[in-house]
């Protein structure tokens, strides 16, 4: 049996971490006490998939604020069969161009992917979504360093990016990935929309876009909106009123302490609340030498 893993490559996945993660799961999860699983920034999915094959949970609710994430997951979940045919097609023409071939081609699909986006209704679900959906994993999974971003008019604008032979269609995992998604509530919205679905038996993982920790820091927005130092603010806010209701709560963030000791931005921002140390190998600028372990942060409230 294949293990349901992410299908889409993601800025700050949390698939190397899982692992350490699990050390800090809450014992109610282990417990069979939790019955909801709540994140509002799905993201990746790792964490959610990793829970989903070992624990048994009532309800489990995913929130994104990307409309574009949000499609791709519905697809997933609900016409996996007609995705993976879209996709295969997509890769055994692609792989059979030139390397000039397969540049041209893939900003031929960026372009239009792009260009029909205003054409798209993003509230209502039909067979169209099946193309968008192929068309967005082909460009995760061939553009520069497998990123999904885009700019803020909405458009995906990662460059090209020179695999010899990229796996566009990963047919098992997709599988895998949609019986995982099975009876999912995968809802488009601001991480705020989820608390009516919390109450004192849910678990809520945090995942939001990270603070950089240096001006030239390589993570760049995933959602046409800015998530700036305000944004945390109103995120740290929002967890202490969820904590409040009794949820059982953990959040992600990058620890600014890897270039800067003296930052005690999260430190002051969840003063309340007990903060960990995990050890990861991230990008801390755009450049090689930038590369490596680094600290993060785990926030949890119990």
């Amino acid at each position: 049996m294949v293990t349901a893993k992410p299908f889409l490559k993601w800025a700050g996945g949390k698939g190397r971490l899982l692992k350490q993660m699990d050390g800090y799961l809450p014992a109610a999860l282990r417990d069979g006490r939790v019955r909801r699983y709540v994140e509002p920034f799905v993201g990746g999915g790792a964490l959610f998939f990793y829970l989903r094959q070992r624990f048994e949970l009532e309800m489990t609710y995913l929130f994104d604020r990307s409309p574009e994430l949000v499609l791709v997951y519905k697809v997933v979940q609900r016409d996996v069969q007609a995705l993976i045919e879209s996709l295969l097609l997509l890769e055994v023409s692609y792989l059979a161009l030139s390397a000039e071939g397969r540049k041209g081609a893939f900003y031929e699909m960026r372009e239009r992917f792009n260009g029909e986006r205003p054409l798209l209704d993003f509230s209502r679900y039909d067979e169209r979504w099946i193309e968008r959906a192929a068309q967005l994993i082909f460009l995760n999974r061939t553009c520069y360093n497998g990123l999904f971003r885009v700019n803020a008019g909405g458009d995906f604008n990662v460059p090209f990016g020179r695999y010899e032979r990229p796996r566009i269609c990963h047919s098992a995992n997709l599988l895998a990935a949609s019986a995982a998604l099975q009876g999912v509530h995968i809802e488009l919205g601001d991480f705020a929309a989820c608390e009516p679905f919390v109450d004192d038996e849910t678990f809520v993982y945090f995942d939001p876009p990270y603070r950089p920790i240096s001006k030239t820091a390589a993570f760049t927005a995933y959602a046409a909106e800015a998530f700036g130092d305000q944004e945390q603010l109103r995120l740290a806010d929002y967890y202490r009123r969820l904590d409040e209701e009794g949820a059982l709560l953990m959040l992600s963030n990058s620890d600014p302490k890897n270039v800067d000791n003296e930052d005690d931005f999260f430190e002051q921002a969840y003063k309340d609340f007990r903060i960990e140390r995990i050890r990861g190998a991230r990008a801390i600028n755009s450049k090689g030498a930038g590369r490596g372990m680094v600290s993060e942060l785990l926030i949890l409230n119990y």
